[in-house]
């Protein structure tokens, strides 16, 4: 574990108001306009109507809000908050600026997961039965991406003992995320044509694959990863001052990181079985909010990670579906944009920190 500090701020939080009420302002518009907006543009009032289940709605628009717009809202949102989650987990536990689930190649052993459930049931002509198996073929996708992400997230931390350099941590990520990503290329020679297809279609992301029947299991994963990171606001901020800091403050450092581990690789992999890999948003949205609040108390910050990232991943799908238009641009593309200056003004800020500190 790196033993060089980041430049954070004492874990207390002070009130302000009016950062809390332009996130949840801010939430409510664009949640509004993702409903609103689409290849079909349907006024915001109809929009209303139909939510507050008023019938003086053409049956078309209705179909379209309730069955296709509203569960990829629902998606967007909690999709935006798990990432953001996970990204904080790990910028907190390897006190890491850059770390995320995509940089660190968690998304990339969920991805592998998934590709092992998928593509070799594919391979091996169990496909049918994987897409006929309901809520129990959710769970096994689910349960899939976990273990995959439990397991490069493992290898990380490993490697995190016995390097000092964040650069190096941050290079092994992504020598992990091509190494799956090779695995991935050899079952896809195994796959059927169809299984093979899709598959390379969800790599692009996109929330608009989650139906009303899987929702179930997706917002009960998410919730209780997002409960878990909750619970573990206190010991995340001991944490911000070292593993030494932390015991001395009575915290199980093991336990602690074990229940981190779980957490943030339960957000992940159940967010990239269902939506795919979404680059970008777990690393900057956490950022972004220690800005706005001035603060790294996770007791401020979890909550304000939720909101802002279900408003950044609505506004990426919003944007993606170029609303108006039958172009539908891939989501992660989108992602990429929104988060990579993100990572950009982070790297140069640390420089120009480092710099006035020398």
């Amino acid at each position: 574990m790196t033993t060089q500090h980041a430049p954070i701020t004492p874990p207390l939080a002070r009130p302000r108001p009016f950062v809390w009420a332009a996130l949840l302002g801010t939430l409510l518009l664009v949640c509004a306009l993702e409903l609103s907006l689409g290849s079909v543009l349907i006024p915001l009032k109809s929009v209303l109507a139909v939510l507050s289940g008023h019938q003086d709605v053409p049956e078309g628009w209705r179909q379209i809000i309730l069955l296709f717009r509203l569960p990829r809202t629902a998606t967007a949102m909690l999709a935006g908050a798990a990432l953001g989650i996970a990204g904080l987990k790990m910028q907190t536990l390897f006190r890491n600026p850059l770390a995320d689930p995509f940089v660190l190649g968690i998304s990339s052993g969920a991805s592998l997961g998934v590709a092992l459930v998928v593509l070799a049931a594919g391979g091996f002509g169990w496909s049918l039965l994987l897409e006929r198996s309901g809520l129990a073929g959710d769970a096994a996708l689910i349960l899939a991406a976990t273990l995959g992400a439990v397991a490069v997230l493992g290898l990380v931390l490993g490697v995190a003992r016995h390097v000092e350099s964040n650069l190096t941590l941050l290079i092994v990520g992504l020598m992990f995320g091509y190494i799956t990503g090779s695995v991935v290329s050899i079952l896809m020679q195994f796959a059927v044509e169809h299984q093979m297809q899709n598959y390379i279609t969800w790599t692009f992301g996109s929330f608009g694959g989650v139906t009303w029947r899987q929702m179930g299991v997706f917002a009960a994963t998410v919730a209780c990863g997002l409960t878990l990171s909750w619970i573990l606001a206190k010991p995340l901020n001991a944490l911000l001052l070292g593993e030494g800091y932390a015991r001395s403050m009575g915290v199980n450092v093991r336990a602690a990181r074990f229940w981190i581990i779980l957490g943030a690789s339960l957000l992940a992999g159940s967010v990239t079985a269902f939506c795919g890999p979404i680059g970008f948003l777990g690393i900057a949205v956490p950022h972004v909010c220690r800005l706005l609040l001035k603060t790294s108390d996770h007791h401020a910050l979890v909550p304000a990670v939720m909101l802002l990232g279900a408003t950044l991943a609505m506004l990426a799908d919003l944007l993606a579906q170029a609303p108006g238009t039958q172009i539908a641009l891939p989501l992660n593309a989108v992602t990429s944009l929104i988060g990579a200056p993100v990572v950009v003004g982070v790297i140069l800020r640390r420089r120009h920190v480092m710099e006035a500190g020398a």
